[in-house]
């Protein structure tokens, strides 16, 4: 299942950053298309003002996913660590969370969807882990309690 391609004709206008401006903070993320036709998220996150995080968030109508157990993304990063987030809900505040490594490469990231734990705001939930049942959103958002600039290319992001 393809939860989006990123082409040059592809509609990105459900696809929006948010950063820790919401909360005071001083990062900023910024998305677009490339010229290859390529998500290309970038910008620079900072501590300052209790900050830390950019986030990129795509939004669609909730889904079944029931039998899919991996969500597969392909980019090319720039060697830092993302996290891979989910929600079930347009109401949930929590969202389920996974961490991924980039190389700088083009490459498939597989992970798992049943050992992505709850979060809120950066904090660990008693709560079971994600179900993968119901699908209404999907995040990247790096955070690595460092101020750094990033980027970010997305080909494509699928469930298997």
């Amino acid at each position: 299942m393809t939860l989006f391609n990123f082409t040059p004709e592809a509609d990105v206008s459900d696809w929006v950053t948010v950063d820790d401006t919401v909360m005071g903070g001083r990062s900023a993320g910024y998305f677009r298309l490339n010229a290859a036709g390529h998500g290309e998220y970038t910008g620079h996150v900072s501590l300052e003002n209790n900050g830390g995080f950019s986030s990129l968030r795509y939004r669609m109508p909730t889904i079944r996913i029931e039998g899919h157990t991996k969500a597969v993304l392909r980019v090319k990063g720039d060697g830092k660590r993302y996290q891979f987030r989910a929600k079930t809900s347009d109401n949930d505040r929590h969202s389920y969370v996974t961490y991924f490594e980039t190389t700088g490469e083009w490459e498939e990231i597989i992970l798992d969807l049943s050992t992505m734990k709850p979060q809120f705001r950066g904090r660990s939930l008693d709560l079971p882990d994600y179900p993968a049942e119901l699908l209404s959103e999907v995040a990247i958002l790096i955070g690595n309690k460092e101020e750094q600039d990033f980027r970010l290319e997305l080909d494509w992001i699928r469930l298997e």
